[in-house]
């Protein structure tokens, strides 16, 4: 019989449950399931500086109003 591999996580999911705390625990368990945290460290990185872009875009358009 072939060995059945771990579900593949999505990477998009994974990053938006983790910045607003929502993961369920069965995404959890398949995100730290993988060998390699790169992607994911990367892509939250990426995820935290364009929220933090946002809330300036944002602070910029009320205050010069």
């Amino acid at each position: 019989m072939a060995e059945r591999k771990p579900p593949r996580p999505n990477l998009l999911k994974s990053i938006a449950g983790a910045l607003f705390g929502v993961q369920s625990e069965k995404n959890r368990e398949i995100d730290f399931s993988q060998q390699r945290p790169l992607p994911f460290i990367v892509a939250g990185i990426a995820a935290i500086a364009l929220f933090v872009g946002v809330l300036v875009a944002i602070s910029q358009l009320v205050t010069n109003g």
